[in-house]
Protein backbone atom coordinates (compact mmCIF):
# COMPACT_ATOMS: atom_id res chain seq x y z
CA UNK A 1 0.00 0.00 0.00
CA UNK A 2 1.34 3.15 -0.84
CA UNK A 3 1.96 5.64 2.02
CA UNK A 4 -0.59 8.83 2.20
CA UNK A 5 1.02 11.88 4.29
CA UNK A 6 -1.66 13.55 6.74
CA UNK A 7 -1.43 17.18 7.31
CA UNK A 8 -3.14 18.89 10.27
CA UNK A 9 -4.04 22.33 9.76
CA UNK A 10 -5.81 24.93 11.39
CA UNK A 11 -8.50 27.64 10.01
CA UNK A 12 -10.23 31.19 11.11
CA UNK A 13 -13.66 31.77 10.53
CA UNK A 14 -15.52 34.61 11.05
CA UNK A 15 -19.05 36.28 10.22
CA UNK A 16 -20.91 39.32 10.60
CA UNK A 17 -23.89 39.80 7.65
CA UNK A 18 -26.73 37.64 8.64
CA UNK A 19 -26.49 34.45 11.19
CA UNK A 20 -22.84 34.09 11.85
CA UNK A 21 -22.86 31.14 13.95
CA UNK A 22 -25.21 29.50 11.35
CA UNK A 23 -22.68 31.00 8.48
CA UNK A 24 -19.97 28.99 10.24
CA UNK A 25 -21.86 25.80 10.58
CA UNK A 26 -22.74 26.00 6.80
CA UNK A 27 -18.91 27.34 6.33
CA UNK A 28 -17.70 23.90 8.21
CA UNK A 29 -20.09 21.78 6.57
CA UNK A 30 -18.80 22.32 3.44
CA UNK A 31 -15.29 21.98 4.49
CA UNK A 32 -15.98 18.87 5.70
CA UNK A 33 -18.23 17.84 2.29
CA UNK A 34 -15.07 18.05 0.57
CA UNK A 35 -13.07 15.53 -0.59
CA UNK A 36 -9.86 14.42 1.78
CA UNK A 37 -10.73 17.11 4.20
CA UNK A 38 -12.15 16.17 7.50
CA UNK A 39 -13.04 19.23 9.82
CA UNK A 40 -11.74 17.39 13.26
CA UNK A 41 -12.68 20.22 15.84
CA UNK A 42 -14.01 23.17 16.56
CA UNK A 43 -13.21 26.25 19.25
CA UNK A 44 -16.11 27.65 20.80
CA UNK A 45 -18.07 30.59 18.99
CA UNK A 46 -16.79 34.25 20.11
CA UNK A 47 -18.54 37.13 19.69
CA UNK A 48 -15.78 40.22 18.92
CA UNK A 49 -15.99 43.55 18.11
CA UNK A 50 -15.16 44.42 14.29
CA UNK A 51 -11.38 45.63 13.55
CA UNK A 52 -10.08 48.23 11.17
CA UNK A 53 -14.04 49.20 9.97
CA UNK A 54 -15.35 49.97 13.17
CA UNK A 55 -19.06 50.87 11.54
CA UNK A 56 -20.63 47.06 11.42
CA UNK A 57 -21.73 44.22 13.61
CA UNK A 58 -19.69 42.63 15.43
CA UNK A 59 -18.32 39.18 14.34
CA UNK A 60 -19.19 35.33 15.23
CA UNK A 61 -15.48 33.56 14.96
CA UNK A 62 -14.07 30.27 15.94
CA UNK A 63 -11.06 28.03 14.81
CA UNK A 64 -11.35 24.53 13.39
CA UNK A 65 -9.04 22.07 12.78
CA UNK A 66 -8.68 20.02 9.75
CA UNK A 67 -6.91 17.17 8.35
CA UNK A 68 -6.11 17.12 4.89
CA UNK A 69 -4.78 13.87 3.11
CA UNK A 70 -1.81 14.28 0.67
CA UNK A 71 -3.84 15.07 -2.42
CA UNK A 72 -3.94 18.99 -0.73
CA UNK A 73 -1.71 21.49 -1.59
CA UNK A 74 -1.85 24.95 -0.04
CA UNK A 75 -3.53 26.94 -3.25
CA UNK A 76 -5.66 24.21 -3.08
CA UNK A 77 -6.82 24.55 -0.07
CA UNK A 78 -7.18 28.27 -0.85
CA UNK A 79 -8.87 27.92 -3.68
CA UNK A 80 -11.35 25.46 -1.98
CA UNK A 81 -12.10 28.19 0.79
CA UNK A 82 -12.45 30.94 -1.26
CA UNK A 83 -14.80 28.93 -3.66
CA UNK A 84 -16.93 28.28 -0.12
CA UNK A 85 -16.78 31.70 0.26
CA UNK A 86 -17.97 33.15 -2.88
CA UNK A 87 -20.88 29.88 -2.74
CA UNK A 88 -22.02 31.43 0.47
CA UNK A 89 -22.49 34.85 -1.19
CA UNK A 90 -19.39 36.44 -0.14
CA UNK A 91 -18.58 39.76 -2.46
CA UNK A 92 -15.17 41.47 -1.31
CA UNK A 93 -15.65 45.02 -2.00
CA UNK A 94 -14.63 46.92 1.44
CA UNK A 95 -11.33 46.18 3.09
CA UNK A 96 -12.30 45.23 6.36
CA UNK A 97 -15.49 45.08 6.02
CA UNK A 98 -18.79 43.26 6.58
CA UNK A 99 -18.58 39.94 5.12
CA UNK A 100 -21.25 36.77 5.20
CA UNK A 101 -17.97 34.37 5.42
CA UNK A 102 -14.15 34.63 5.85
CA UNK A 103 -12.22 31.71 6.17
CA UNK A 104 -8.95 32.19 6.54
CA UNK A 105 -5.55 29.31 6.28
CA UNK A 106 -3.57 29.87 9.56
CA UNK A 107 -1.32 27.05 9.71
CA UNK A 108 -0.86 23.77 8.48
CA UNK A 109 1.52 21.25 10.59
CA UNK A 110 5.07 23.09 10.42
CA UNK A 111 4.64 24.34 6.77
CA UNK A 112 5.98 27.85 5.67
CA UNK A 113 4.51 29.13 2.44
CA UNK A 114 5.04 32.42 1.11
CA UNK A 115 3.39 33.05 -2.74
CA UNK A 116 1.24 36.14 -4.10
CA UNK A 117 -1.95 34.78 -2.87
CA UNK A 118 -0.55 32.57 0.34
CA UNK A 119 1.27 33.26 3.29
CA UNK A 120 1.65 30.36 6.35
CA UNK A 121 1.71 30.91 8.78
CA UNK A 122 -1.23 33.45 8.36
CA UNK A 123 0.96 36.92 8.66
CA UNK A 124 -1.27 38.90 10.89
CA UNK A 125 -2.66 36.04 13.23
CA UNK A 126 -0.60 36.71 16.21
CA UNK A 127 -2.07 40.23 16.11
CA UNK A 128 -5.47 39.10 16.76
CA UNK A 129 -7.17 38.08 19.73
CA UNK A 130 -10.53 36.67 17.63
CA UNK A 131 -7.55 34.32 16.18
CA UNK A 132 -5.69 33.55 18.98
CA UNK A 133 -8.47 32.95 21.58
CA UNK A 134 -10.07 30.21 19.70
CA UNK A 135 -6.89 29.01 18.48
CA UNK A 136 -6.00 28.12 22.32
CA UNK A 137 -8.89 26.49 22.76
CA UNK A 138 -8.36 23.97 20.16
CA UNK A 139 -4.52 23.55 20.24
CA UNK A 140 -2.67 25.18 23.56
CA UNK A 141 0.59 23.67 22.81
CA UNK A 142 1.17 24.29 19.32
CA UNK A 143 3.68 26.38 18.26
CA UNK A 144 3.28 29.56 15.64
CA UNK A 145 6.82 31.13 15.21
CA UNK A 146 8.33 29.91 18.48
CA UNK A 147 5.30 30.62 20.88
CA UNK A 148 2.15 29.00 22.22
CA UNK A 149 -0.83 31.38 20.94
CA UNK A 150 -0.79 32.29 25.16
CA UNK A 151 2.41 33.79 24.63
CA UNK A 152 1.18 36.23 21.50
CA UNK A 153 -1.99 36.55 23.38
CA UNK A 154 0.49 38.16 26.55
CA UNK A 155 1.90 40.46 24.29
CA UNK A 156 -1.64 42.23 23.14
CA UNK A 157 -3.94 44.33 24.37
CA UNK A 158 -7.47 42.66 24.75
CA UNK A 159 -10.27 41.20 26.80
CA UNK A 160 -12.43 37.93 27.08
CA UNK A 161 -15.57 37.89 28.76
CA UNK A 162 -17.64 34.96 28.57
CA UNK A 163 -18.06 35.26 24.58
CA UNK A 164 -17.40 38.11 23.93
CA UNK A 165 -13.71 39.43 22.60
CA UNK A 166 -12.45 42.69 22.63
CA UNK A 167 -8.84 44.33 21.17
CA UNK A 168 -8.75 48.06 20.71
CA UNK A 169 -9.06 48.68 17.09
CA UNK A 170 -6.23 51.43 17.04
CA UNK A 171 -3.72 49.25 17.35
CA UNK A 172 -4.84 46.50 14.26
CA UNK A 173 -2.25 46.76 11.77
CA UNK A 174 -4.53 45.28 8.76
CA UNK A 175 -6.90 42.66 7.77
Amino acid sequence: MPHHTVTCGYLGLGSNMGDGPANLRLALDMLDALDGLTVDAVSPVFRTEPQGLADQDWFANCAARITLDARWAPEGLLDATSGIEAAMGRVRTVTWGPRVIDIDILLLDDAEWHSDRLQIPHPRMCERAFVLVPLMHLAPDIRIRGLRPSQWLARLEYSVDGDLIRQPSNIFRGE
